[in-house]
């Protein structure tokens, strides 16, 4: 069973690293544009902050939590930009301080979760340990970017094993979200951590086989990289299909970025 307690730990941790590097910005500095088409640094935090909100409305609040899904539905395919936008037009300050209450409420909702139940999402319902993983990968990604546009280079941690067990557990979802059928056969994944031990997943006798970098495989899962930048490796027609699907988020298909883009 997932420790519940030392998920949220990553949580805080990930966002405060996050934190240090965007409170010291000047109120300029967070127009800048990041690497995802059409969205600055303010979105970027703006984003992260809505989606705590949401998060923490699935945990302590479900009956209002389906009432948004079914006002969001017309617009399934704009609404989180717009959320996005429309945070970002607040003063930086207090936008940092919207994201520092909105994570705080989320950890102390998903403290109060009875243990065994399951919060609804946009997508499958979601124990607490599970939605606080969800949110350390976003942050994580959304923080990448915000990295990029600042050309900052930032120091890798345990966390991303984390961020690698979702983009491992949701490969048949890339498939499935590109319109294609999962291979019936597993995979075996074996990632270099920040400390040089290995992270792995899958049967260790699997035909099939994906190997590299653990920093790599998630900028390749939350699709930060295109994967012809990453020292990714594979074994196998369909391991090596799934590298040009993996997508460790939710939602459709993203964009990605472009080969070459980053030194």
């Amino acid at each position: 069973m997932a420790d519940l307690e030392a998920l949220l730990n990553d949580f805080a941790g990930e966002c405060a690293d996050l934190e240090g590097i965007v409170a010291p910005l000047a109120a300029a500095d967070w127009a800048r544009a990041t690497p995802a088409p059409g969205w600055t640094i303010a979105h970027q935090i703006g984003h992260l902050a809505w989606t705590d909100e949401v998060a923490t409305l699935a945990a302590a609040d479900a009956d209002r939590f389906q009432q948004l899904v079914v006002e969001a539905a017309p617009k399934a395919a704009t609404f989180v930009d717009e959320a996005a936008e429309e945070a970002a037009t607040a003063p930086p300050a207090e936008l940092l301080d919207r994201w520092h209450r909105g994570r705080k409420s989320l950890t102390d909702a998903l403290r109060a979760v009875p243990a065994g139940s399951k919060l609804p999402w946009f997508g499958p319902p979601m124990s607490a340990a599970s939605m606080i993983t969800a949110r350390i990968m976003e942050t994580w990604a959304h923080g990448q970017d915000v990295a990029d546009a600042l050309g900052v280079v930032r120091t890798p941690t345990e966390r991303l094993r984390t961020v690698a067990h979702i983009g491992v557990r949701t490969r048949n979802f890339a498939y499935t979200v590109h319109g294609k059928t999962p291979p019936t056969e597993e995979f075996r994944v074996e990632l270099t951590a920040p400390d040089s031990t290995i992270w792995s997943w899958g049967p260790a006798d699997a035909a099939q086989r994906v190997t590299g970098s653990a920093l790599d495989f998630c900028l390749l899962v939350t699709q930060r990289r295109h994967p012809d930048d990453l020292a990714i490796e594979a074994v196998g027609a369909d391991a090596a299909e799934w590298l040009t699907l993996a997508q460790a988020f939710a939602g459709p298909t993203g964009t990605g970025r472009t080969a070459g883009q980053f030194a």
